[in-house]
């Protein structure tokens, strides 16, 4: 199996780099659907820890595509790009969409799952 993230780090503070990932992502022909404040989150139920944001992004033909190969692959809809910060530095890390032909090999995806991957891998080298 391969594997299933790509990370990378990042010299742009936490902000500048969710900032990045938002813009690149639209620059990309994705949407953001919606930007997750994990950290805010667990805070109102008195849980700290580090700055951490999900950043939900989707392209409605790719992913109109691969729901006509297998609905179940909505379980893996939309692409998260998470941004967060551990012990001093910040991370810009995707489940790797190509990953998801492993799991639904049924569906005939693979050509699909490589072209969202470059996107995605593309989207982070950028906001970096």
């Amino acid at each position: 199996m391969q594997k299933f993230d790509y990370t990378v780090e990042t010299k742009k503070s936490f902000n500048q780099a969710v900032a990045a990932v938002e813009s690149k992502t639209q620059e990309k022909g994705f949407r953001v659907l919606y930007t997750h404040d994990v950290q805010a989150t667990l805070a109102e139920k008195g849980f700290q820890r580090e700055p951490l944001k999900i950043v939900e992004i989707c392209n409605a033909k790719y992913a109109s595509q691969v729901l006509e190969k297998d609905i179940k692959i909505s379980l893996m809809l939309p692409c998260p790009i998470s941004v967060y910060t551990e012990r001093g530095k910040t991370f810009i890390s995707a489940l790797r969409p190509k990953v998801m032909k492993d799991f639904y090999p049924d569906a005939k995806i693979e050509q699909l799952a490589e072209e969202v991957d470059r996107i995605v891998t593309t989207i982070i080298d950028e906001a970096k």
